[in-house]
């Protein structure tokens, strides 16, 4: 018999130390953003994202490597991503006056596009590796070298899209630059050490539920190590910092198509994208979908709030998640 509350004790361990730590980024990076008058997008993608993505990271390295748990690592990282864009719907909620989506940057349409392309090429992936379709060299499929490329790209392209918009004033409040870079690492570190015991958990939580590691990945896992994100961009929002909220939450899906290829790299027994479930696939185009509801809610600004706190692309964006969610469970079990 399982022993049910150690599992769920040391789960609820990983979330909270995660959870703590991923507010010091939140504080950190936007001090870092105050003393650099860099714009609170690309803190929030370049720190902030790669920051609260790094639990992804070291849970899908730690679940190839030494729990040898691919679907753990795979359903992580999309399942992520669908849970990231479904703390838009949260923040909506939690948003007064007009929605969200009226009040995001427009910079944020350059990162949830290139979201969809990272997303479909790593949904494409697991689709075509196991067919032979897609060639592999050295064990790693030749998805993996294409997703760090385009990862770069994408990085580079919003890199230059806000070198030519107008630069925030630094502000000498708060923490000198010093104290929130190592503040920042600080938090950083403990989100690492917690993200690798994830998967060792959910290998737990797999065997004592019967419901699959495709499922427990997609879900639990995604869930624990998305709660960065969920801190990060709430704390975000309570300080003023909407953009930076949102970067974190698109920039983590940018990271995690990262993540996938650094997966595969680290993966010793073949490809990951061959002998991962394509149930994950779908969670993938999910997350596409989500991704384009938020283009087209950025394109045309959602007006009315229905129950006073969602917007029509709240209400869709939480359609298609849970959506995914049963689907997930319907095949991933």
């Amino acid at each position: 018999m399982p022993d049910w509350a150690l599992i769920w004790g040391k789960f609820s361990l990983a979330v909270a130390v995660i959870a703590v730590a991923g507010s010091a980024l939140s504080r950190n990076g936007d001090a870092i953003a105050q003393r650099t008058g860099l714009s609170g997008s690309w803190i929030g993608l370049l720190l902030l994202a790669t920051a609260t993505s790094l639990p992804e990271l070291f849970t899908g390295v730690s679940a190839v490597r030494l729990a040898n748990a691919p679907d753990i690592a795979v359903g992580d990282v999309f399942g992520s991503c669908i849970f990231n864009l479904a703390v838009i719907v949260v923040l909506d909620a939690l948003h007064r006056g007009h929605s969200v989506f009226d009040k995001m940057d427009e910079s944020h349409l350059l990162m949830a596009a290139f979201g969809i392309i990272l997303i479909g090429f790593g949904g494409a992936g697991l689709l075509l590796a196991p067919a032979s379709l897609a060639p592999s060299f050295l064990q790693v499929s030749v998805f993996s070298p294409l997703l760090i490329l385009l990862y770069l790209l994408a990085l580079r392209a919003i890199f230059y899209f806000e070198a030519g918009r107008p630069k925030a004033e630094g502000r000498k409040t708060g923490p000198s630059l010093g104290k929130a870079i190592a503040g920042y690492t600080t938090a950083a570190a403990f989100v690492v050490g917690a993200g690798a015991w994830l998967p060792f958990i959910g290998q737990d939580l797999a065997n004592a539920t019967g419901l699959g590691q495709t499922f427990v990945g997609t879900l639990m896992i995604a869930f624990a190590t998305s709660v960065p994100e969920v801190v990060v961009s709430a704390s975000a929002l309570r300080i003023g910092a909407l953009d930076m909220a949102i970067a974190n939450l698109l920039g983590s899906n940018l990271f995690n198509m990262l993540v996938l290829a650094i997966d595969d790299i680290a993966y010793v027994h073949g490809s990951l994208l061959e002998v991962a479930s394509k149930a994950h696939a779908t969670t993938a185009f999910m997350a596409m979908i989500m991704s384009g509801i938020v283009i087209v809610a950025l394109l045309h600004r959602p007006g009315r709030r229905f129950f006073g706190a969602f917007s029509w692309a709240s209400l869709a964006l939480a359609a298609v998640y849970f959506l995914g969610s049963y689907v997930t469970y319907l095949y991933g079990r």
